[in-house]
């Protein structure tokens, strides 16, 4: 029984580790795509956000939120303080919506939903972040419609993605939902 408990925990802390590395490299290579014109500016498709969403379906919220601090930490090294705050703001309401979602026995947004959600929150986080470091409430109603329409995009994205790749994900990794 001992054995088996130390293979698990062996098996959790390797899948963090390999998922918490799939989340910084999605992130970086984020940093690589131009911006596209229309867009809000610094607005990426936030690819690594379906790491932590599906570590909060089948691994555990501490396990989610341990990547979405990683995730911060590394914006901090790589982009500066201000980065390391927003990228913690939002990916910390992203990561407890998609907790709470997830984890949910009456989950009937599906996963593309559920992407929208934490999209929407992730950019909720990092708005009102923008808001408390800048001193400007009104970037709420100036930015805030642009950010929601580009979150329903997104979260489109990463949420049929991660419908797809889910069964794939669940195989590789040995999860039982």
């Amino acid at each position: 029984m001992i054995m088996k408990e130390k293979r698990n925990i062996t098996r959790r802390v390797a899948l963090v580790g390999v998922m918490g590395a799939l989340a910084l490299a999605l992130s970086y290579l984020e940093t690589l795509i131009p911006a596209f014109p229309g867009f809000p500016p610094g607005a990426k498709p936030g690819f690594s956000n379906i790491v932590t969403m599906f570590l909060a379906s089948c691994s555990g919220v501490g396990d989610a939120f341990f990547v979405t601090l990683i995730k911060a930490l590394f914006a901090g090294i790589t982009r500066g303080f201000t980065a390391m705050l927003m990228s913690g703001a939002g990916g910390a309401l992203s990561t407890a919506a998609a907790c709470i979602l997830l984890r949910s026995r009456k989950n009937s947004l599906g996963y593309i939903g559920i992407g929208i959600i934490c999209a929407v929150c992730h950019n909720i986080g990092q708005l009102i972040t923008a808001c408390l470091i800048s001193g400007t409430p009104s970037l709420i109603w100036g930015y805030g419609p642009l950010l929601l329409l580009f979150a329903v995009i997104t979260g489109f994205i990463t949420g049929t993605v991660l419908k797809v790749i889910m069964p794939y994900l669940g195989r590789i990794t040995d999860i039982k939902k």
